[in-house]
């Protein structure tokens, strides 16, 4: 599948956000990442960033890695979780819209070249961030909540994902059909 069914397709897997450090970054001439939160860094149903997540988040600040944390979730959490790992916050971003990634690139201060998009969602993340020419980064998600929607789309995410790029998901990692 090529053409339209490209748009859906990550640029890269990773098993964790953890996998993403600096190195791993530069390796790939990245200087900046737009950060979904639900499933993406944190369980949907946990409320507060942990130890490993602001070590994480602050490590990538230090090595001058610009974040910022784009979520299509409303609620106040978000603002909070963004908050507390001293990140900007566009919430709601409606993803898949290039609206929502072209204000984290004015935000960032950095080209969409050199810029990824790191979530866990192939019809938000993985699409809004390919049309508006981001790096796609997808991880497994973190959590079994999800809204009613999103559990239908991981079924139709599977199948595309299998056709795409010749990925599943194994006990939360990324492997070869």
């Amino acid at each position: 599948m090529g053409g339209f069914w490209s748009a859906f397709r990550p640029a890269y897997f990773v098993d964790s956000v953890y996998d993403i450090d600096p190195e791993w970054l530069r390796k790939r001439r990245l200087r900046a990442l737009l950060v979904d939160v639900d499933n993406t860094i944190m369980p949907r149903n946990q409320s507060a960033p942990g130890t490993q997540l602001k070590d994480w988040a602050g490590s990538l600040r230090e090595a001058d890695v610009s974040l910022v944390v784009i979520s299509n979730n409303w609620s106040s959490r978000i603002k909070v979780i963004a908050h507390e790992l001293d990140l900007e916050v566009i919430a709601p971003a409606g993803k898949p819209f290039r609206a929502a990634f072209t204000k984290g690139l004015d935000m960032l201060g950095v080209p969409a070249a050199e810029t990824a998009i790191v979530g866990d969602q192939v019809f938000t993340d993985v699409l809004g961030g390919n049309r508006a020419g981001l790096a796609s980064v997808l991880v497994p998600p973190l959590g079994a909540v999800d809204l009613v929607h999103t559990r239908v789309l991981r079924v139709l995410e599977r199948v595309l994902l299998r056709r795409l790029a010749g990925q599943v998901l194994r006990d939360g990692r990324w492997s070869a059909t």
